[in-house]
């Protein structure tokens, strides 16, 4: 239909410029005949006038006077027509004289109104105007010789006078009459021309946008059939068009392809019952093969080419493909709904067998029947509940029966589910989950009610048990952060309201690592629950304690009046704390720092709070420990200032921060240095020199410490490298390791790496480790020690005497040394328990055959005291600092000749 109405639009348009072509042509054969009449009235009004003039004859004047009657009729048709001012009466008086068509005179007027100024139009015109004086003064000539031949014969000197001007005028009027004449025919010819083209352009336009609208129909079915095909073969179900006359499949889906199993060139021409396991017309279906009515449905089975079946539902539609009649059979899948029947029948055998118990009512909610399930339940049998309501024997919580808005939501539709408190046949109750909901009628009327109900009493327990867990700490019992910032968001919101104090106190045990790495995990947690009772033992009514993680507990002091209040509560848990606690066999001294924030003053919120309060700890821990302190904004600065660090730290590796000093460690009879401890220091682009205590935790709580430990280690082979390469004395070059490098798994390829990349003998490599550091490996201490000890790498025990262990580990074949640690060293030889300890190390050294280091030698005493008792190596300050490495070689390339300054070597000048 578009092609078609763009078709009579086109033909429409034609047929008007035709029209329109024969109304120009028909206008400009009008003007061509006005242009023939005037020229041809214009000549022979001269002609006449000229005769007039010798004859005097009437008739020629009369002639004369209808030619110039014309002539002057065209002149102020033409004239008036211009200026727009006309009766249309004296104009159709003008044409008739004319002898203008009438077809014609519509067009004539319009063109010299509107088009005067196209091609030839206007020359003529101008042509036209040109010869106005000249036939104006034609008719004064006729008058006078009217006058002359009216008074009698006139001179022949008169007449020959007026023939002489005639004969002028007509001269002057010859040419312009024949430039109007032509240049009205150019205007014709180029009237014509702009015609032709016109209904040309017309045509061609018409017959392009047709061929357009064609094409963009064409286009259009095109998209149509593809997004149909494309419909039709990506749709669910399988769709199959049949012709109704013979039962034969026209064409068909991809689905309906992929569930025969053939594709779809071959279902084309197949008979289309034949794909089914038996005919839908059986007795079983009482419902017609799909197609034979409009709106068919049947349930049979899909057959592939397997010979598998598809239980399947066919629905057909009556359509027509011109003048074939089709059927159109949609199969749907409905193995999903076989499926959820099979499922509804085994629902139904095993609702006898469920763990719920389930009630069915009528109406009136008196019970029918129950299942096995109900009766262990409850007790209660179907006869003992006859002539019952099932809701009778239950309540809500608070022992009120069941409202009427439970009924009510049932009858409009919905279900009921809730807690109800369920009563037993031998009077005791228990909670249940009831969930209740009805059968009806087609007309919506109420037949039966299903109540469903579980006995939640172990339900209810875990639940109260899960709340308890998720609110509390599971080691310690006490609030867990969650639950405390809740307690103290609700007491900051009381103070609020009534004008008074709230402290939040943060507790940390100092030395639980130790503790916990010495004995073992199991009794760091029962020491933990045990600091938790003494915690809760300090607490005052409506005051909270919690732990907030790892050996971090809080306190929520709630009665107290002034900040000050909440000092009491810390005196008073610093020496519950301080107590000894007996775990298991084991007597255990602990210490602990306690910050302390308040409301308003520290903050307003839980978090401001917690936060200031653990600066406040940090502060306390730092400078006294088994202390309280409170807040003070400096504090939040110093927290800031350690996260900066942390920050720094992690870039420190990166940018190559880290440095290396050397203290030398001599051999005390003969003052030699036989040995060097590598020492980090950490240059900071900013800090200036940073020492290792004060970033080490950091580095070891931010998991950086392996990494720190792998470049020591390696800058520590380069240096000894780069000594064998100046040709110095090869001396013994101690590493500190840290717990967590010594028991990594990389560790011991991480060392013998080092030592190949720089081709370090082994026995020149000595490794530092802690006794507390070795007792917390565990069973991978020993791999290691063993890897070691066939590498020839030597180890020494560091801080030796200040740790929590057993001396077990001393047997490990890589232990070569002990290093006494400078807390013995300091009180020799004035303090006899020092002198004593020291003393039980070298012997046992010297019986285990390891060779003793002491350390923090300052003094003359000391070195004289360890010479004597047999310790064969020292460093302190006595002997040197640490050193930069000039320095260090200076004194090993001087012998000790020329030491830096501020540095002594030993041993010193003695008497023989």
């Amino acid at each position: 239909m578009p092609l078609a109405y763009a078709l009579a639009s086109a033909v429409v348009l034609i047929m008007a410029m035709t029209w329109g072509v024969l109304q120009v042509q028909v206008t400009l054969a009008g003007f061509l005949n006005s242009e023939s009449i005037w020229s041809k009235a214009q000549k022979q009004a001269v002609i006449d006038l000229d005769n007039y003039a010798l004859s005097g004859a009437p008739a020629d004047l009369a002639s004369f006077r209808r030619n110039f009657k014309l002539l002057d009729g065209d002149r102020w048709g033409r004239d008036a027509i211009a200026s727009g001012h006309y009766r249309k009466e004296d104009l159709d008086e003008v044409f008739r004289r004319g002898n203008i068509m009438p077809a014609a005179q519509s067009g004539m007027i319009f063109m010299m109104r509107h088009f005067t100024g196209a091609p030839h139009m206007q020359a003529s015109l101008d042509a036209w105007r040109s010869t106005d004086a000249s036939i104006a003064e034609l008719g004064r000539i006729a008058n006078q010789l009217e006058r002359d031949y009216a008074a009698g014969a006139p001179r022949p000197e008169t007449v020959a006078q007026a023939r002489a001007r005639i004969n002028a005028l007509n001269v002057y009027m010859q040419p312009r009459t024949e430039l109007f004449s032509v240049e009205m025919v150019k205007g014709a010819v180029w009237a014509g021309q702009v015609l032709f083209w016109c209904v040309l352009g017309a045509f061609c336009l018409a017959a392009g946008l047709w061929m357009w609208m064609a094409l963009r129909i064409v286009e259009s079915i095109r998209g149509s059939e593809e997004r149909y095909r494309l419909l039709f073969d990506s749709a669910g179900d399988a769709i199959v068009m049949v012709d109704r006359g013979s039962g034969r499949i026209l064409d068909a889906n991809r689905t309906a392809a992929a569930w025969t199993g053939r594709s779809e060139r071959e279902l084309v021409g197949k008979d289309f019952s034949s794909l089914f396991a038996h005919d839908p017309l059986d007795v079983d279906n009482t419902l017609s093969l799909p197609g034979h009515r409009q709106g068919d449905v049947a349930l049979t089975a899909l057959l592939d080419r397997d010979g598998q079946v598809r239980p399947v539902e066919t629905r057909s539609s009556i359509a027509r493909w011109g003048d074939t009649e089709i059927s159109q059979a949609i199969v749907r899948d409905v193995s999903e709904r076989v499926a959820m029947e099979r499922e509804r029948r085994v629902a139904a055998k095993a609702l006898g067998s469920i763990a719920e118990g389930v009630i069915i009512a009528d109406a009136e909610r008196r019970v029918v029947t129950v299942n096995a399930a109900h009766v262990e339940i409850t007790g209660f049998t179907v006869q003992a509940l006859q002539g019952l309501r099932f809701d009778d024997t239950r309540s809500l919580a608070d022992d009120k029966p069941l409202p009427d808005s439970v009924w009510r939501s049932i009858e409009l539709g919905g279900n009921w589910r809730g807690e109800v408190k369920s009563r037993r046949r031998d009077g005791s109750t228990y909670p249940e989950l009831l969930s209740i909901s009805a059968i009806r009628d087609d007309a919506g009327q109420v037949l039966h009610y299903v109540a469903v109900f579980t006995n939640i009493t172990t339900t209810k327990a875990d639940q109260r048990r899960l709340e308890h867990l998720a609110t509390h700490d599971p080691l310690t019992g006490l609030a867990n952060r969650a639950e405390f910032e809740r307690r103290c968001s609700a007491a900051l919101e009381q103070a609020s309201r009534a004008r008074r104090c709230v402290a939040v106190l943060f507790i940390d045990l100092d030395a639980f690592k130790i503790v916990n790495d010495s004995y073992s995990h199991a009794i760091g947690d029962r020491l933990l629950a045990k600091v938790a009772e003494r915690i809760n033992a300090e607490l005052g009514e409506g005051d909270v304690g919690g732990r907030i993680g790892g050996d971090e507990f809080t306190v929520l002091a709630t009665n107290i009046d002034t900040r000050d209040g909440a000092a009491g509560i810390a005196s008073r848990l610093l020496t519950a704390l301080a107590a000894p606690i007996s775990v298991d066999d084991y007597e255990i001294v602990l210490s602990a720092s306690i910050g302390i924030a308040s409301y308003p003053l520290d903050g307003e919120n839980p978090a401001a709070l917690i936060t200031n309060a653990d600066a406040a700890m940090y502060a306390a821990k730092s400078e006294e420990r088994n202390a309280f302190r409170f807040y003070s904004p400096i504090m939040q600065a110093d927290a800031r200032k350690r996260l900066q660090l942390a920050s720094e730290l992690r870039q420190a590796l990166a940018n190559d921060e880290f440095r290396l000093v050397f203290q030398p460690s001599l051999e005390l009879r003969s003052g030699r240095i036989v040995a060097v401890e590598a020492l980090l220091r950490w240059q900071h682009p900013k800090r200036g020199l940073v020492m290792p205590d004060s970033f080490i935790p950091m580095a070891e709580s931010l998991g950086l410490i392996r990494r720190i430990d792998e470049w020591v280690l390696r800058a520590a082979c380069a240096w000894i490298r780069q000594w064998d390469r100046e040709h110095i004395a090869p001396i013994r070059v101690a590493v500190n390791v840290s717990a967590s490098w010594f028991g990594h798994p990389a560790f011991i390829e991480g060392l013998h790496t080092a030592l190949r990349d720089y081709q370090v003998d082994p026995k020149r490599l000595l490794l530092e480790i802690t006794e507390s550091a070795i007792l917390r490996l565990g069973e991978g201490t020993h791999r290691t020690m063993y890897a070691l000890h066939t590498m020839g790498v030597g180890v020494a025990i560091d801080d030796f005497g200040t740790g929590y262990s057993s001396l077990a580990y001393l047997k490990l074949p890589a232990v070569v040394c002990l290093k006494i640690d400078r807390t013995f060293i300091t009180g020799i030889p004035r303090n006899p328990d020092d002198v004593a300890i020291v003393e039980a190390i070298l012997a046992m050294s010297r019986s285990l055959k390891l060779y003793a280091i002491a350390e923090g030698i300052e003094d003359e005493e000391q070195h004289e005291f360890l010479l004597r008792a047999g310790c064969e190596e020292g460093q302190g300050y006595l002997y040197a600092r640490p050193l930069e490495v000039p320095d260090l070689l200076r004194m090993l390339k001087s012998g000790g000749s020329n030491p830096p300054t501020r540095l002594r070597l030993v041993p010193p000048p003695r008497a023989g």
